[in-house]
């Protein structure tokens, strides 16, 4: 699953090239992203020609919503961990679907029991 950050440094091709050839075969299999990546990744107001490529990303990925129990997994992670909603968020996702989280802020992460992280960077 694909945080808001990974997504960004793919697009401006911002990653090594291992990291690189690693979210290549991520897309090419239909990338999953929380919701809140795409609020977080939609909500500039960026170029238009820059806004066409993040709302096609958007469009071809699977947008994994808010439901009851990723709500009741985020709360249970603020009420355990020192964490920004929109990470716990990101985190409670991820566990739920039991999904890796891709993303370039693993410190964020790294406390969360059970909660598989790569960093693209480091590949």
């Amino acid at each position: 699953m694909i945080d808001t950050n990974t997504a960004i440094d793919y697009l401006d091709d911002k990653l090594p090239q291992k990291g690189m050839q690693f979210m290549h075969k991520v897309i090419d299999n239909v990338p999953l992203a929380p919701v809140i990546t795409k609020i977080e990744v939609l909500r500039y107001n960026a170029p238009e020609n820059a806004y066409k490529v993040l709302t096609d990303f958007m469009a071809d990925s699977t947008v994994l919503d808010l439901d009851n129990q990723v709500v009741d997994e985020t709360i249970t992670i603020c009420k355990t961990h020192r964490i920004k909603l929109p990470d716990a968020i990101i985190a409670a996702t991820a566990s739920v679907f039991k999904l890796q989280l891709l993303t370039r802020n693993v410190s964020d992460f790294h406390h969360i029991k059970g909660l598989k992280v790569v960093n693209p960077h480091d590949l």
